[in-house]
């Protein structure tokens, strides 16, 4: 759903003069009026705001909007992890990612050093009132009755919707308190929930998603060495462990994600489903990876076979897992695991599983070691050298 953000957002830069304080310059000078740790806590917030907007209005609203206006057709297939029926807890678990940044843990704690704390030890009103729309927005979800699919026009669609929009007005309000309330809004009171954040939420979450892609690829290797139907199902269960650390990150869709295109890497959508099959039929996987010097189309269209739900799309069928036997297929977009196409498929999985793993390490190492050739992100970010609009 996400494929060009992340070049729209480098044009975006180019237009309006960012400074990218830190990541071609090894020793940049850090302005105090316009980089300091409130600028990263406003990063933190605004990423926040984004997913739930993204959640409430495209997500969820974009197959509720096509389905309202009779284009039922077009509603289906806008619906995002349809394959496995796994729609309603991949959107919870995005509000959940909300739920970490702000509580600075993994496990719905609240940290000592966080802004749940921070807010709360000074204006506890707004503080429950994040709280109860964090808490709303994620209940409100998972009462869509499942699969979403199946139910895109139920009347709790919508207050899923508004819930999240509710959400994300809220986190605006607590944006707008902290640039106004200069008691809490210094680098010494900011400083330890930024280092909170990042290596109590942002590091381990990127390390789990590179332990459940290995752990995914190496199940796709596994069926591609012995395909049967365990193994299809044991491929699914390491989908699904592999897509919670993804969807819990989706918070903090900045820095080398965006940047280097790892998003719309690993979690484009909606697929080119006739472009997976004549993959699947041809047998040749040299279109999987691109380049800097490829066209944004060429990009797109390698970045619509591959990823998350590529996987997901060989290795589910109508939310189970798939089985050596599928049946017959009347969709030529919708192609069975057959004993003609068992080895390409194999082999595709294999392939796909690969570069899931090698892109979440890539986000993991930019984070942890360097950032296109300098200093970690993480040392980027707590240093306080991110990108600022100077408009």
């Amino acid at each position: 759903m996400r494929k060009y953000f992340w070049m729209a957002a480098l044009l975006l830069s180019a237009t309006l003069g960012f400074t990218a304080c830190g990541e071609d310059d090894p020793d940049p000078v850090v302005d105090p009026e316009t980089s300091s740790a409130l600028v990263c806590v406003e990063q933190i917030i605004d990423g926040c705001m984004d997913i739930a907007n993204e959640v409430g209005n495209a997500k969820i609203g974009d197959p509720y909007d096509l389905f309202k206006s009779g284009r039922t057709t077009e509603a289906l297939y806008a619906v995002e992890s349809w394959y496995s029926w796994h729609s309603i807890d991949d959107y919870s678990n995005n509000i959940l990612s909300i739920r970490n940044a702000y509580f600075g843990t993994r496990n719905g704690s609240k940290a000592t050093h966080s802004l749940a704390t921070l807010i709360e030890g000074n204006n506890a009103s707004l503080d429950k009132q994040v709280r109860d729309a964090i808490t709303a927005a994620h209940d409100a979800i998972q009462n869509i009755p499942a699969p979403f699919r199946m139910n895109i026009g139920a009347p709790e669609v919508q207050t899923a919707m508004q819930a999240c929009n509710d959400l994300e007005e809220v986190l605006g309000n607590l944006k707008g308190y902290l640039q106004r309330t200069t008691a809490l809004n210094s680098n010494d009171a900011l400083q330890p929930i930024l280092n909170t954040y990042v290596n109590d939420v942002v590091l381990p979450t990127y390390k789990s998603l590179v332990d459940a892609n290995a752990a995914l690829y190496q199940a796709a290797q596994k069926f591609a060495q012995s395909p049967s139907n365990a193994n299809f199902k044991a491929a699914c269960e390491a989908w699904f462990d592999a897509r919670e650390p993804w969807e819990t990150s989706e918070a903090f869709l900045f820095g080398p994600v965006d940047a280097l295109g790892l998003d719309p890497n690993m979690d484009s959508w909606p697929l080119d489903q006739e472009a997976i099959v004549n993959i699947l039929n041809s047998g040749k996987f040299d279109d999987l990876t691109w380049s800097d010097g490829d066209s944004d189309d060429e990009i797109e269209a390698v970045q619509s076979v591959r990823g998350f739900h590529t996987m997901e799309f060989l290795i589910f069928k109508n939310g189970q897992a798939r089985t050596l036997n599928d049946g017959t297929s009347t969709d030529p977009a919708d192609l069975d695991y057959t004993n003609a196409n068992a080895k390409s498929w194999g082999n595709y999985m294999a392939q796909v599983g690969y570069l899931l793993q090698q892109d979440a390490t890539e986000l993991y190492n930019a984070w942890t070691r360097s950032y296109e050739g300098g200093k970690a992100y993480k040392d980027i970010f707590l240093n306080h050298e991110i990108e600022v609009d100077e408009e």
